[in-house]
């Protein structure tokens, strides 16, 4: 059987779709470019940011993503859950 170009862009996201791995790319990179983040994620997504945010929390969940990028995933985790843990502290009164 023959490889495309397609196979070989696949294996190098680790199985993620072209959109997932330029989701993640973009999440790598936003903040060396001049427009606010949220004026990005429109012009380059078609999405809202807090659609955006939502398919990225479910992106970084999967072990597909772990995979393809492990440094910036485990990084986007650790600051959902510092995010997290804040919020919880806050709502008990511990901060």
């Amino acid at each position: 059987m023959e490889r495309t170009a397609w196979d070989e862009a696949d294996e190098a996201t680790g199985g993620l779709t072209p959109r997932e791995a330029s989701l993640l790319d973009f999440e790598s990179s936003w903040w060396r470019l001049a427009e606010p983040k949220d004026d990005q994620i429109q012009e380059r997504f078609g999405l809202s940011a807090p659609r955006y945010y939502q398919q990225l929390h479910t992106l970084i969940d999967r072990p597909e993503a772990l995979a393809a990028y492990p440094v910036l995933v485990k990084r986007l985790l650790r600051q959902r859950d510092a995010r997290r843990d804040a919020r919880s502290a806050a709502r008990l009164g511990t901060r």
